[in-house]
């Protein structure tokens, strides 16, 4: 077992230095190249702490929840942790709900603490805080109670008052493209006096929404996104009062480059005044992806990216100089692979809901060297993935990508139709697993739902073939063909019984975003009938490597 071990940190140690894992923005010659983060974090936010740069991201209803991201330079980014790990309303979010939970939060450095505020469109306006945004965050705080509020950011101002910007969610409030700002409690835990409509959009900036509200040479500065989330633009607004009146201006756009979308997300400075923002670009299957853009200011506007057209309107760079932040840091590509040689799971899975304590659906070993995945029974509702709480998954880690894992099979053959395997996960998903039929004996299948969110339809069966051994590899490749939008992509899968020879299995597919979510990957296992003791998978290892 420790020569085991010993092996898989050399194997972690070389993708980390190699950076095989998946995408690198980092180009090592002082420049770095967008995306920076070819994964879905939707909807980001950031802002300067005391140790370097802190970025967040809508979750919905993935948990863990909340995301931290820490960055030396803004361009090179590490998963350190989670704010949120449970959903709230606890038994609420035991149900999948898609699309649901968190929407664009915002974060915040201030006296000392770490604050970060979001909207859930169903219940109102949530705070957590902390003075370690990579260790434990505080208990959620219900700052409002209210149907349709999202996109909240928080504000302190210089003579100790505190505002919060807000939008509204038009499938429940019936309202949307309005901007509000409420007064606050010093600190930041009630919403105080009488909202204020600070910002209408209904004339040319519909569906504007996600505000961050910043000061700034003696201006008040709103910026938001508008125009949607595939071919949205941004816009600043300025004032030297607070409540307004609010000039604006277009201020980023996809203008004459094959960025679509350049929009919402977060403005930061490094210690030498240069302006930074961080912002999604819509992907398709791929998610909300995270680019990167200078700001220069002219005029006393800003101007994001690059203004090419000379009208002073910004359009986004594909390539450019890293921050100059005073010292050079090495590539970190994000961590996707997991050997599950520790007690906790990577940080970078999450599941689709939060975990009920009478269903046990897995849990990695710190000595035995696997994570376990039980085949309980699905609810009797739960008629395909779509809305399995148990499915572990992670966000796509780059463009083109393999991803493999080897499991071993323990079937309980009174224990129904049980099934475990590699799942590619969207609105339309695939997947591959080693199953135990009805009768007790043990297949390679392959299967298929689209259109899962509105279906009545069961899966269809793509491919089907025995099997003897219980030790398998599955593998699925994942490919961009499409590099512009609509941006698509292509998933092969492949089953191999000595790790070494791989087969494809069945057919390849079309990847699709779940509910305001990019597709993702990961693993599953999943049971038809209550026995004392369920079938279940123990998985060795999950690697990814770039195509």
């Amino acid at each position: 077992m420790r020569i085991k071990k010993l092996l898989l940190s050399s194997a972690l140690l070389w993708c980390l230095g190699t950076g095989a894992q998946g995408w690198n923005a980092d180009l090592g010659n002082g420049k770095y190249k967008n995306p920076i983060l070819h994964v879905d974090y939707s909807d980001p936010d950031v802002c300067a702490g005391k140790d370097g740069y802190y970025m967040t991201a809508s979750s919905f209803n993935s948990i863990p929840g909340l995301p931290i991201l820490h960055s030396n330079d803004l361009v090179n980014w590490e998963l350190v942790g989670y704010a949120l790990q449970e959903q709230i309303p606890v038994e609420h979010y035991r149900t999948v709900r898609h699309g649901d939970g968190v929407w664009a939060p915002s974060i915040r450095y201030h006296d000392g603490e770490y604050y970060i505020y979001w909207g859930d469109p169903d219940f109102g306006i949530y705070m957590v805080k902390t003075k370690d945004p990579a260790g434990t965050w505080e208990k959620p705080v219900l700052v409002k109670e209210a149907k349709g509020i999202i996109d909240t950011c928080p504000f302190w101002d210089e003579d100790g008052k505190a505002y919060l910007s807000y939008a509204f969610a038009g499938s429940r409030a019936n309202v949307k493209t309005v901007l509000m700002l409420s007064e606050m409690t010093v600190d930041g835990t009630k919403l105080i006096g009488n909202p204020s409509l600070v910002f209408d959009g209904h004339k040319g900036h519909t569906t504007v929404e996600g505000s961050k509200l910043y000061k700034r040479d003696g201006y008040y500065w709103l910026m938001a996104p508008a125009g949607g989330v595939k071919p949205g633009w941004q816009l600043a607004m300025r004032s030297k009062n607070v409540w307004g009146p609010y000039e604006f201006k277009v201020v980023l756009h996809q203008g004459n480059t094959e960025m679509n979308g350049p929009h919402q997300g977060g403005y930061v400075e490094t210690p030498n005044g240069d302006g930074w923002f961080i912002h999604f670009q819509d992907r398709w299957a791929y998610g909300r992806v995270v680019n990167l853009q200078p700001v220069t200011w002219k005029d006393n506007w800003p101007i994001m990216g690059v203004d090419s057209n000379k009208d002073g309107v910004g359009e986004p760079v594909m390539e450019w100089t890293k921050p100059n932040i005073g010292k050079s840091y090495p590539a970190t590509p994000l961590i996707s692979l997991d050997e599950f040689n520790g007690h906790q799971l990577g940080l970078q899975w999450q599941w689709q809901a939060n975990q009920d304590p009478a269903k046990h659906w897995g849990w990695s070993s710190a000595n035995l060297g696997f994570m376990r995945l039980n085949c309980i029974p699905r609810e009797e509702n739960v008629k395909t993935m779509w809305m399995m709480p148990n499915l572990l998954l992670q966000k796509f880690p780059g463009a083109n990508f393999t991803a493999t894992t080897k499991l071993t099979f323990e079937n309980n053959p009174e224990a129904g139709v049980s099934n475990s395997g590699l799942i590619v996960f969207g609105e339309d998903y695939s997947y591959i697993a080693i199953e135990q039929d009805k009768t007790g004996n043990l297949n390679l299948v392959q299967r298929s739902l689209k259109n899962a969110r509105t279906s009545k339809e069961a899966e269809k069966e793509i491919a089907i073939i025995p099997i003897t051994k219980k030790e398998v590899y599955l593998r699925a490749k994942v490919e961009m063909i499409q590099n512009k939008e609509p941006f698509d992509a292509r998933v092969t899968f492949y089953y191999s019984v000595d790790g070494k020879s791989f087969k494809k299995l069945g057919e390849s597919f079309k990847p699709s975003a779940g509910r305001w979510v990019g597709a993702k990957i990961g693993l599953f296992a999943s049971g038809t009938k209550a026995v004392n003791d369920s079938s279940y998978a123990d998985y060795d290892w999950f690697r990814v490597e770039e195509n």
